[in-house]
Order: C-alpha cells, then structure tokens, then sequence
C-alpha cells in the first residue's frame, strides 16, 4: 500500500523548480497557475532567492505548485492513502479530489496571505528540535512560554513562538535535546499567533465546492482519516492555528499497512522522518525528474 504525501513550509529552496519546468508542458501549466492566483510561480521557482521563497506568502503556493506538478510527472497514480505536512495538506487534499488543482492553488494562495499578515503583527519563528523525550521536550517549551506546534515523531519536535522566546530555547534547551535549528519560515505558525488567519480561511473555505475523498486523506489535526471533503476544508482553516500531528498520522500509516511512502517535491523532510519512524516502509523522495523513474518502479510495486 502507498501513501502519497507532501511537505510543508521550509522545504523550499532557491531554484528548486526549474529542472521541473524543462518537462513538457510543465511551463505552460505552471504559467496558467500563475496567471490564476495572481503571483509568479515560474520566476520565484526559478530565479528568487532564500530570502524571497521565504515569505509566507510566496512559499505556500509555490510548495502547493510544485507538489501537483511532481505528482502529474508520474502519471495515474492511485496511492491507498494521501497526507500533506501542514501547507501540505491542500496539496494532498488536490490529490484526493476534494479540489482541482485552481482550487487548490487559489485556496493556498489565500492562506499564505492570511498568515503572513497574522506573522505581521508580532515578530515569531520556529525551531525545529532533534532528539530527547517528546514528553519531556512538550513540558519545557511550555515553560518557557513556547508551543510545541510540530509534533513529528521519530524524535523531532517543532517550537514556536516569539524571538525572545527561541532564544530563551536556544539558552535553554530540554534534557536530551542535541540540537535547536532554526526552520526556514517568517512567522509562528500553528499557533495561537495564527489565530487571525483562521477566519479568513474558513470564509475561502466556504465559497468552494468540495468533493469528497476518493482515497483515505489523513488529517494533521489527528492522525485521522476523513471521509468527506467538508470537513477537510474545515480542518484545513482551524490548522492554521493547531499543532500539526505528524506523529499520529505515521500511527495511522502503521494502522493502514503502508508499505511504501512517496514524498513529492520538493522531498526529503517527511522521507527522513519515515525512515527512522517506519521501518520496513520503502521511502523515496522526489527531488528533481531524475527521481521520477524511480518513483514510477515504486509506484508500480506498491500503488
């Protein structure tokens, strides 16, 4: 069984799409999506540097855009399951059905507005943890005033919260924590920081017509699976400002018998988590189309 995910925020980097566009077809559409929400795709995955993928609100739609266009470059692919790592979750939520790919680019396009306008406020980041106790881990960053707002399993959480507050972390990490690093995002996100945003996503959730799930969508709210596309749109709003549970989604890959996990571009975070989480699990990563034969033997083997 397969399980098709996608990456969130921080996964970017500069130049990442620009093999992906040498596909055929794959500039023309890319330009299309552009032309929808209003934002250009083709040079910020091109030619934008670190520091211009990191904004909010260019580095959601261009996650969203680079996730459908991997996954297109397999062909039909029917995976037994679909889950996306926060911004992610449009991405999967496009590959389930519950919306087409405009829809999908024009819902993340309005989300990464709303959360870079709600990061606006006050100056916020995030920190990725690795090692150490989850439980232990949670308690400390509560002490010191942060959120745990990634939970990720296999030994890694996410803080956030104020700059103040990651120093405080950086001066005083958790027992068994070997190392904070600091994660490619402008804002805290999850977070009650987030809250303005919830709103305005619920109001563009309203206004689009959902299908429902046509293979098992695991949500990050929880780790469960949902059945209808309303209540994906529903909880795709209110996580902006809850922690993602990835661990409790790896749970329910493990409950389903995934034996295979497939990340689309641009891959590797969500790979490496399944590698220490999954064992037994095949992983691959979609990196660049060099990936893709790879993939496509995968796909073949487990879909």
């Amino acid at each position: 069984m397969l399980v098709l995910v996608a990456p969130g925020q921080g996964a970017q980097t500069p130049g990442f799409l620009t093999e992906w566009l040498d596909l055929p077809g794959a500039g023309d559409r890319v330009a299309a999506w552009s032309d929808a929400i209003g934002l250009d795709l083709v040079h910020y995955g091109t030619k934008a540097d670190a520091d211009e993928i990191r904004d909010t609100a260019v580095a959601q739609p261009l996650l969203v855009a680079a996730g459908l266009l991997s996954a297109s470059a397999l062909g039909d692919v029917a995976p037994g399951a679909v889950a996306g790592h926060s911004v992610g979750e449009i991405t999967a939520a496009a590959f389930a059905g519950v919306l087409d790919d405009t829809a999908a680019l024009s819902l993340v396009r309005k989300r990464g507005l709303a959360m870079a306008d709600a990061a606006a406020i006050t100056e916020t980041g995030m920190a990725a943890l690795l090692g150490g106790d989850p439980e232990v881990t949670v308690a400390h960053l509560e002490k010191l005033g942060l959120t745990p707002a990634n939970i990720n399993g296999a030994g890694q959480v996410v803080a956030a919260g104020t700059k103040e507050q990651l120093a405080a972390l950086e001066a005083d990490k958790p027992e068994g924590v070997r190392k904070v690093v600091a994660l490619k995002v402008a804002g805290a996100f999850h977070t009650h920081h987030m809250g303005p945003a919830v709103d305005t996503l619920a109001k563009a959730a309203e206004a689009l017509t959902p299908g429902d799930p046509r293979v098992t969508y695991v949500s990050n709210k929880d780790g469960e699976t949902v059945a209808t596309g309303a209540e994906v749109l529903e909880r795709l709003a209110g996580q902006v400002a809850n922690p993602v549970r990835w661990d409790l989604c790896m749970e329910t890959f493990k409950e389903l018998g995934v034996t295979a996990l497939l990340e689309v571009c641009p891959g590797g975070t969500l790979t490496g988590l399944a590698k220490r989480a999954l064992p037994g699990v095949k992983t691959l990563a979609l990196k660049t189309p060099a990936d893709l034969d790879a993939a496509r033997e995968l796909v073949a083997e487990h879909a």
